[in-house]
Formats: structure tokens, C-alpha cells, sequence
């Protein structure tokens, strides 16, 4: 199952608090990924603050059509998740 998050804010530039229904939290600095066509223009903090949490793909997204996959952030606060790896994988 993909992770879902249940509540972002942004809090600070480039910074937001993201809440996953699994009760995993934290505050994700994205500053370092925001390159390429469609994030370029979130570093302008204006455009950065835009972010919305979008009720059908449970993720981040912006008005430029930006967003992040609810896997990557999930990883970024639980570095070793890998979608579809379980920690109990092979227990009897």
C-alpha cells in the first residue's frame, strides 16, 4: 500500500510538516530537490507556499503542477523504506 499523508503545512521556505494516516511525522526540508522544469519555480518561497495537499493522491502538489510522490517524503522520514519491502518479509 502506498503511503498517505493526512496533514501538511508548509513551515518555513522550503519546508514542510507532512502527517501520514500510519502516524509517521516530521518536518522534510525539500530545498535540495527542487531543480528541474517543474520545481525550478518553487524556489521562489511565493510560489513555494502554494502547496496544497491533495485529497486523491494523498500528496503534495502545486498550482504549476508540481508534486512529490507520497513514497519519496514517506522515505525521507523513515530513510530504508522501500515501497513493497516489509521489515517482517520471510517471517513464519
Amino acid at each position: 500500500m502506498l503511503p498517505r499523508i493526512s496533514y501538511a503545512e508548509v513551515r518555513s521556505p522550503f519546508r514542510v510538516w507532512v502527517e501520514f494516516v500510519d502516524s509517521t511525522a516530521g518536518e522534510i526540508d525539500l530545498s535540495g530537490e527542487l531543480w528541474g522544469e517543474v520545481f525550478e519555480p518553487l524556489k521562489d518561497p511565493d510560489m513555494f507556499r502554494q502547496m496544497t495537499l491533495d485529497p486523491e493522491l494523498g500528496t503534495l502538489v502545486w498550482p504549476n503542477g508540481a508534486d512529490f510522490a507520497p513514497e519519496f517524503l514517506y522515505e525521507k522520514l523513515r530513510p530504508g523504506y522501500r515501497l513493497g519491502t516489509r521489515s517482517d518479509a520471510g517471517a513464519a
